[in-house]
């Protein structure tokens, strides 16, 4: 399509309409995407017995089906950009995916354990035919404006942050507050929503993401420089065999590590030696196989793509260093912000952080808002139907901020006190009693519920305090309420009434467990409290993408621009740093 063909619908900051219709395509599959990805592991591991009760897996089976999620994601968009390339064309593929990815956020919103493995499938597909077309057809759409191609791209990438900004923290906010269907299920709404919007702006596209049949010729001239590259040095009948290999050994082996740790079924265990399980004698053959196919590939090119090849390959190798430690944020991190953070601020320091909050979430959205506005006065009459879309998925997201917002600041803080059995701390190797640094004997204080109440106390009893907020109440001092455990530590607790009251009675006598409901009093109640979200750490990542990536523009564009191997470097000494640092603070836990 020509220049003037793509501004016939006129220009939104410069580049064609057509452009933020992508930007908010890509906004809402990323706000799906990634508030989903933010809750799993959390979802995963939290106690079957609490506020919020999950499904209280262990950290290693979480990570297991994470990994082994979060892998395939990398795999599927190789076959779904084969499938747009060869049948379906763009357009078509990302509609399909977005379709797909609906289904599997449905699908996770049941949180049953079949719809959890069906969602995890559905999503895994829907990325394999969204994510590599809707980047085609921005390439497709600039071919004739390269020299634009680059500000597109970094308009676009804005559009991912956005969404995943938005994404963990309206989720992950509802999946923590509300419940854990609310935050999956909202994040289904908006990629149904922005499935939506795209088809009904296909008109604007013109034959931009066609199916392949329309343009032959030009496929054609591509194909043919991909055979003389071939043709300088085919694949052997060993190397289809290897690749053959260690495709199955890697695919087997990221299935296999999540069925053998949940459901005890391990396809590798023929395979063990010498105490190491089978499942990474076989990954350790795969890697050595793949390690001979790359070298013995590599020396038969020429030797100017041979230094190319090495090159790539130093750069890919460390570039796997880099991913292990940016996952983290949806698996180890999230356990480490739940777990041993001090989430909890009262009075002044509530207060502060709901202004931060307010300020970090209102800016952003209301400049994304005021694009929406720019796209419909260039396409409000050409593609309505797809703007009143756009136009309901913001009211959608400032209905849930203002919520958000309003609930945090009218959230007040109580002091409650209940009973806790006093237990000493023995040390296991000498079966005697621990003593602290100062010398005094250590114990530790279990909360006592209303089961253990029933059975009987033989321990000291003693009363603890701990302060709790809860929105839109007007308890005083004196008032009897219950209170439970509001994670997988029993430090931090919630008030419970209601349909929590009588969910965690129900789920105690399912489970043959104590319900963990304690009888507590409300002593004093003080002013302002908020719990900062174990989500709300996450959405940091895309804001500071949002906030620096103009200065980094500028910087790349400037005199002082580094090379791209220095700046690759930069970044790994950067995550290298930060995750020192992470390690740092961490130990001893």
């Amino acid at each position: 399509m020509s220049e003037n063909a793509l501004y016939k619908h006129g220009k939104v900051l410069g580049h064609p309409s057509g452009l933020f219709v992508l930007f908010f395509t890509e906004m809402w599959e990323r706000f799906s995407f990634y508030g989903m990805r933010v809750l799993l592991v959390n979802f995963l591991t939290m106690a079957a017995i609490s506020y919020n009760p999950g499904w209280e897996w262990s950290v290693e089976n979480a990570g297991a089906l994470f990994g082994t999620y979060a892998m395939l994601l990398y795999i599927t968009p190789i076959l779904g950009g084969i499938i747009a390339d060869k049948i379906t064309g763009y357009r078509l593929a990302v509609v399909i995916g977005a379709a797909i990815m609906t289904l599997g956020h449905a699908s996770m919103a049941l949180e049953t354990e079949l719809s959890l493995y069906g969602g995890l499938a559905l999503l895994i597909l829907g990325t394999g035919f969204f994510k590599p077309n809707i980047t085609s057809i921005i390439s497709e759409m600039y071919k004739d404006m390269p020299d634009k191609k680059d500000g597109a791209y970094t308009i676009f990438y804005m559009g991912v942050n956005a969404g995943a900004f938005f994404g963990m923290m309206l989720c992950g906010y509802l999946a923590e507050r509300v419940g854990w269907s609310w935050g999956f299920g909202l994040a289904g709404i908006f990629m149904l929503l922005g499935t939506l919007q795209f088809w009904l702006a296909r008109p604007i596209f013109g034959t931009i993401g066609d199916a392949p049949s329309a343009k032959g010729e030009e496929n054609n001239d591509e194909l043919m420089d991909e055979v003389d590259l071939e043709g300088r040095n085919p694949f052997t009948q060993l190397d289809k065999i290897l690749i053959v290999i260690c495709s199955v050994l890697g695919l087997g082996y990221a299935i296999n590590d999540p069925m053998s740790k949940i459901a005890g079924i391990d396809l590798f265990s023929v395979l063990e030696m010498g105490g190491l399980e089978g499942q990474y004698v076989g990954i350790l053959f795969a890697l050595a196989l793949f390690l001979f196919l790359v070298i013995s590939r590599i020396s038969r090119y020429p030797r100017i793509i041979r230094d190319r090849m090495i090159a790539f390959i130093i750069f890919a190798f460390f570039t796997v260093f880099f991913w292990m430690s940016f996952e983290q944020g949806a698996s180890s991190l999230i356990i480490f912000a739940r777990d041993y953070m001090q989430r909890e601020l009262v009075g002044a320091s509530a207060t502060l952080f709901n202004v931060i909050n307010a300020l970090l979430t209102v800016i952003p959205l209301a400049l994304i808002t005021w694009v929406l506005f720019l796209l419909f006065q260039r396409t409000g009459r050409k593609i309505p139907q797809s703007n009143f879309v756009l136009i309901a998925c913001f009211l959608g997201v400032w209905g849930v901020v203002g919520w958000m917002l309003y609930r945090d600041f009218n959230t007040t803080a109580y002091v409650v006190s209940y009973d806790a059995e006093k237990i000493a701390v023995m040390d296991e190797k000498t079966n005697q009693q621990k003593r602290n640094e100062g010398g005094e004997l250590e114990f530790e204080y279990q909360p006592i519920t209303q089961a253990k109440q029933a059975q009987g106390i033989s321990n000291p009893v003693e009363p603890q305090t701990v302060i709790i907020g809860e929105p839109f109440k007007d308890w005083q001092a004196g008032a009897a309420v219950n209170i439970i455990a509001k994670d997988n530590e029993s430090t931090t607790f919630a008030f419970v009434e209601g349909e929590r009251l009588t969910r965690a009675q129900e789920r105690g006598r399912e489970l043959n467990r104590d319900n963990g409901i304690i009888d507590a009093k409300i002593t004093e109640v003080k002013n302002n409290w908020v719990e900062v979200t174990v989500s709300w750490f996450s959405i940091l990542n895309s804001f500071f993408i949002i906030a620096f990536a103009s200065f980094f523009a500028r910087w790349w564009d400037s005199k002082y621009n580094p090379s791209a191997a220095c700046i690759f470097g930069l970044g790994r000494i950067s995550m290298a740093s930060c995750v020192g640092l992470l390690a740092f603070g961490s130990y001893g836990l």
